[in-house]
């Protein structure tokens, strides 16, 4: 027997089924030359720094007085550590080293964290929405509330109607690149307090808010650390998408009445499932990641960060004169486009593909209030992104 919850999943995942199709045009079209601004992969190499401490991570695994094997399941202390400091303390955002948890990516945490959750609890996420969130939750057996996101609310949910347990917000925004302000990300931590409801807040493209009043972590709001678990993600802040690493923030102070009666707290759960499931992030990674929150480090990131904030500007302001309709792109390497009137999310995805050889990826995979839209991504390779705005332009 199998978990029949499985069964409930769409055919393939969003991202697979865009490969599948692009594969097969490829076999169709073998001289095809193809550019992708869908799937969110970085084109940038990764930074001297980080490649400094690579080189010096590999030949410390090759001596025997320095040689690494099994780390913390937290992560070692040096990461940890820098991450408090600069991510946190430098914000005003007092946080302990044993509250941060080194991952392999968001992805991975954004995924797992709630196998720490009842079956029962009740889910609400945005729509459109990270499709992690969403199956994973489906693979549990939950039950599943959906936040409209439409242009008609700037893309910005509503509090719920009823009462739920949990909240996924992602912020800036995948897939539709637009933020939440400190004002409008306060009334969710209200609402978490007064509902006794848990926030899972996904800060994976935090690094690209380029505005003073979007916070960078939900812990700027007074009273997060009371009920929300943020995630973190070094591939696209350092592209690190090959190399894989990120962390997860569990304040202590994060108890349900449940477990305040137990004396225990997701922090100590979280930890206890890490040291079952994962034996830590590779050495290497995270001495590669210790590496982008020095001097060098910081300026380096910062100038590939600013390669593809142009690019995401190039777009914003290639397609508004096409006559796009274009949000997000501001705060966020995405941009979330209106189809023309007629045609549906895949419709355009094809019409693009076929006509113009320009990969994006349709909004309505994102969940049913993406529909008529598609999401573009600024992370290609800048000759290549002038280049996919000419096509585009002759789609008329």
């Amino acid at each position: 027997m199998i978990n029949e919850n499985y069964q409930k999943l769409s055919e393939s995942y969003l991202f697979s089924e865009i490969a599948r199709k692009v594969k097969a045009y490829k076999e169709e079209h073998p001289k095809a030359d193809i550019i992708s601004l869908g799937i969110g992969d970085v084109t940038q190499p990764l930074c001297p720094a980080v490649i400094e401490a690579l080189h010096k991570a590999t030949d410390e695994m090759a001596c025997s007085a320095t040689f690494r094997g099994y780390g913390p399941e937290r992560g070692y202390d040096f990461l940890r550590n820098a991450i408090v400091q600069n991510d946190f303390q430098a914000r005003g955002i007092e946080m302990d080293a044993d509250e941060i948890f080194v991952s392999d990516g968001a992805k991975s945490d954004t995924g797992n964290f709630q196998e720490l959750l009842s079956k029962d609890v009740r889910i609400a996420v945005t729509d459109p929405v990270y499709p992690v969130y969403v199956d994973s939750n489906i693979m549990a057996g939950r039950e599943i509330v959906y936040l409209p996101c439409k242009a008609e609310n700037d893309f910005a949910p509503e509090l719920p109607a009823e009462h739920v347990d949990v909240i996924y917000l992602c912020y800036p925004n995948n897939p539709t690149g637009t933020t939440l302000n400190r004002v409008q990300l306060k009334k969710w931590v209200d609402y978490a307090l007064k509902e006794g409801a848990l926030i899972f807040y996904d800060a994976a493209y935090e690094a690209y808010i380029q505005s003073d009043d979007v916070p960078h972590s939900i812990y700027e709001v007074e009273g997060a650390k009371q009920c929300a678990v943020e995630f973190h993600s070094y591939s696209k802040t350092a592209g690190f998408t090959g190399i894989r690493c990120g962390y997860t923030v569990v304040p202590k102070e994060v108890k349900s009445e449940e477990l305040r009666v137990r004396n225990s707290s997701l922090n100590q759960l979280w930890n206890r499932r890490q040291s079952t499931k994962f034996n830590g992030t590779s050495y290497l990674s995270q001495r590669a990641a210790e590496a982008i929150y020095t001097p060098d480090g910081k300026a380096q990131i910062q100038a590939t960060i600013c390669y593809y904030m142009e690019n995401a500007r190039l777009m914003r302001e290639a397609l508004t004169v096409m006559g796009f309709m274009v949000y997000g792109g501001v705060d966020a390497p995405y941009l979330w486009v209106k189809v023309p009137e007629g045609t549906t999310s895949w419709g355009f995805f094809e019409e693009m593909l076929h006509k113009a050889n320009v990969v994006c990826t349709p909004g309505v995979g994102f969940g049913n209030a993406g529909e008529g839209y598609v999401r573009l991504t600024a992370f290609g390779r800048r000759e290549q992104t002038v280049e996919a705005l000419k096509r585009i332009k002759t789609l008329g």
